[in-house]
């Protein structure tokens, strides 16, 4: 029986025979009593067993080690008054897979850096068993959110002939030891997917409103905290939407994944409060609760230069790549709670974005919210063919690989919008862990391929 069942039927199960299978967390023995704490996979929650000198094999029960797989069997005692609700006296303790003596999970606290070097087990220690089961809770608040509202999930390629953010920093995809891409297995140059926003658009276009939710890849050599080189993104798009449009279903979003998170995975969360960030269920909280301000790129490059002598980085201007700490200043001094900063200055912003009439800025926003800054990014996508060509020449891009993407100007085209939302920079901010790559089962960063 799982463990998440026995929590809800307490008094039912009181004093009734029932058995688990599970890791054992701990154990210890005395001389006539022993106590094992088994977690069986279905809730954060352990289950302490308690076994008597009165079994037969008591003396080999001692000996368990950490993290070996058992079966128990016994009778289900309630303990109203206990730490834990309810214990298990056990009748019968087998050991279904032993666990050698160096496992490397003990019985103490490990740094962040030792477990990223054992991915395969680090799961087990109590970080990461409440991380992970968040990351499924998130990608299921994802769905639902979306489905819910009539968008559908459509499976855009790992493997494309385009980068989406023109950056050129991809991953090739090759069978070749030499760069003859036309010789090659798709006989042209291939890469893993930086976005799959291109490849989406023109499924709203048939279906109206769609997301995808999947892995992208970037070859940056960067080895902050913040970067990775495969993470996961959620990637809608909608039709007949503009900019206020896009960012009303952003904060929709981002309100009702707290929410699902909060509700689906309390006992991480509280874990996460207690042991990572004593203010993560606050702050999150506090945005779920709050009014989203919309503030122009240009008023908060006015507020930035009013406070220019708070900043590291003090060269502030119209036209200038925010850095994460005006980012932060803008929403946690300035507006004291999340902002869409909107209509960035065209020339740094990505080709597929509508330009304004004043022909000097795109129809963009970024979420920005207190702790982390940039959440989430968005746009009006540019509808007008000809000003998208007029665009792309003026990046210096190749057209021709792109047709196919101007041509839904042509086929039917609309106005249409959509947003980026980094999956893994989501999970940083609901638990407050500082490092991308401990929210991810199999971080790939530069010189990093563990597995």
């Amino acid at each position: 029986m799982l463990v998440k069942k026995m929590q809800t039927q307490v008094q039912e199960l009181d004093g009734k025979e029932v058995a688990i299978q599970g890791w054992v967390r701990t154990n210890r023995a005395s001389k006539n009593i022993g106590f094992i704490v088994i977690n069986d996979g279905s809730c954060f929650s352990n289950v302490q067993v308690v076994y008597e000198a009165s079994l037969e094999n008591f003396k080999e029960i001692g000996k368990i080690t950490l993290g070996s797989a058992v079966e128990v069997k016994g009778v289900f005692v309630a303990t109203p008054d206990g730490k834990q609700p309810f214990e298990i006296h056990a009748q019968s303790v087998e050991v279904l897979g032993a666990c050698d003596h160096d496992y490397p999970i003990q019985k103490k606290r490990h740094t962040y850096e030792y477990m990223r070097e054992i991915p395969h087990v680090r799961p087990r220690a109590n970080s990461y068993y409440a991380m992970f089961r968040l990351r499924s809770v998130l990608s299921m608040a994802i769905h639902t959110f979306f489905q819910d509202r009539g968008f559908v999930y459509i499976h855009t390629p790992i493997i494309t002939g385009n980068d989406a953010e023109g950056a050129g920093e991809c991953f090739t995809v090759t069978t070749r030891k030499d760069d003859k891409y036309d010789e090659d297995f798709f006989g042209k140059h291939a890469q893993l997917t930086v976005s799959g926003q291109l490849h989406v658009e023109p499924f709203a276009l048939t279906y109206r409103n769609v997301y995808t939710f999947g892995p992208t890849f970037r070859a940056e050599n960067s080895n902050t905290t913040r970067h990775a080189s495969e993470f996961w993104m959620i990637e809608p798009e909608l039709a007949f939407a503009d900019l206020a449009d896009d960012m009303d279903c952003i904060e929709e979003m981002i309100k009702f994944c707290i929410n699902y998170c909060l509700e689906h995975a309390a006992e991480e969360m509280a874990f996460f409060e207690k042991f990572v960030d004593k203010d993560c269920i606050n702050r999150v909280k506090h945005v779920a609760n709050s009014h989203f301000a919309r503030m122009t790129y240009s008023e908060g490059i006015e507020h930035l230069l009013k406070a220019k002598d708070q900043f590291e980085n003090q060269d502030i201007f119209w036209g200038m790549d925010l850095q994460s700490e005006h980012e932060r200043y803008l929403c946690e001094k300035v507006v004291n709670g999340p902002v869409f900063l909107t209509d960035y200055p065209k020339d740094i912003k990505a080709f597929y974005m509508r330009v304004n009439e004043d022909n000097k800025t795109v129809a963009a926003c970024d979420l920005l919210v207190p702790y982390v800054g940039e959440l989430v990014g968005g746009s009006q996508r540019e509808e007008r063919y000809d000003v998208l060509v007029a665009k792309m020449q003026e990046m210096g891009m190749d057209q021709s690989t792109l047709q196919w993407y101007l041509d839904l100007r042509r086929f039917g085209g609309c106005k249409h919008s959509g947003f980026g939302l980094g999956f893994d920079r989501m999970l940083m901010y609901l638990s407050g862990m500082q490092n991308i790559r401990d929210v991810q089962p199999y971080p790939r960063t530069p010189r990093n391929l563990i597995f």
